[in-house]
């Protein structure tokens, strides 16, 4: 097991940056811009992991038409300047950070990115976390969301491995 002084990831140039010892994991809401054209999903999932595998960043997005919905991790100057390049990325609006925390270990350790979706399969298990009768993240509080990342993440990897209760 890691702790805050190893980092156990990739090594960079930017390794001697103060703070870049400490790993964190920041999760935040947003809404996705309708004005973007309609490959744009598949060019932001691209474009994330490219860019954080070359910048040892890991996590999950969660995308539907209307929200994202991500948990990255990284060195603390890598998320700080992810976080402001999010801030200032016009593809996505209204961005809440829901949790930003020092961690010992990844829980995404290997994901450049992953992706996952809200689908029928998995709509009654988000719908069990939900304020409301329709999917909306920014009525749901940081336990709500992030059991919502926990379940999904778990879901998909039942069903790469072949098993999932139907």
């Amino acid at each position: 097991m890691a702790n805050a002084r190893t980092v156990p990831f990739p090594i960079n140039q930017r390794d001697h940056e103060p703070g870049a010892h400490i790993m964190m994991r920041l999760t935040y809401i947003s809404r996705y811009n309708p004005q973007n054209p309609p490959i744009e999903l598949a060019r932001i999932l691209e474009q994330a992991q490219n860019n954080n595998k070359a910048r040892a960043i890991t996590g999950v997005l969660i995308i539907n038409e209307d929200f994202f919905i991500q948990s990255i991790e990284g060195t603390r100057p890598a998320i700080n300047r992810l976080l402001r390049a999010l801030v200032n990325d016009k593809r996505h609006f209204s961005l809440q950070i829901i949790d930003c925390i020092e961690v010992v270990e990844r829980r995404w350790q290997k994901w450049s990115m992953k992706y996952l979706t809200l689908s029928e399969q998995n709509k009654d298990e988000v719908f069990k976390l939900t304020a409301g009768t329709s999917f909306n993240p920014y009525l749901m509080n940081k336990a709500q969301l992030l059991m919502m990342i926990d379940a999904l993440s778990k879901r998909q990897e039942q069903q790469e491995q072949g098993y999932v209760a139907t």
